[in-house]
């Protein structure tokens, strides 16, 4: 199972996924509440790898996170370029505009609420993707 994380001083997403990319949790939470909710998903889950994204705050978070779960899970930084414009877009996949709203031009969409945890599930794929790239990446 490996679990994603969208680090924010304000607000991060979490996704948890396994290596078949069946999504089995997502969710944006303020940073007070990371810390029991990621003990909570690694008592219910056998997480063994932990994707971060490489942007705001996530050396910080990357101490948090170790403290958290156990020191054998890998912890691996994943190129967050342009997550956010693709989360934007990949949010209207996910929860399709109705009515009227379906006629906005999906460049002019603003998703209603943030997409942090949709970044999370971006930032698994992209580690998937190039999964014989980052296993031979050394963890940060």
């Amino acid at each position: 199972m490996i679990l994603g994380f969208d680090p924010g001083s304000q607000k991060c997403g979490i996704a948890l996924m396994d290596r078949e990319k069946k999504l089995h949790y997502h969710q944006v939470i303020e940073s007070l509440e990371v810390v029991k909710t990621i003990k909570n998903l690694y008592q219910k889950f056998d997480i063994d790898l932990i994707v971060i994204g490489d942007q705001t705050t996530s050396k910080i978070w990357k101490q948090s996170l170790t403290k958290i779960i156990s020191k054998t899970v890998p912890i691996i930084k994943i190129d967050e370029r342009y997550s956010s414009l693709e989360a934007r877009d990949r949010y209207w996949q996910m929860y399709p505009p109705q009515g009227i709203f379906r006629l906005i031009p999906l460049g002019m969409r603003i998703p209603p609420k943030p997409v942090d945890d949709i970044v999370a599930i971006i930032l698994i794929e992209r580690y998937l993707k190039n999964d014989s790239l980052y296993s031979r990446a050394i963890s940060f």
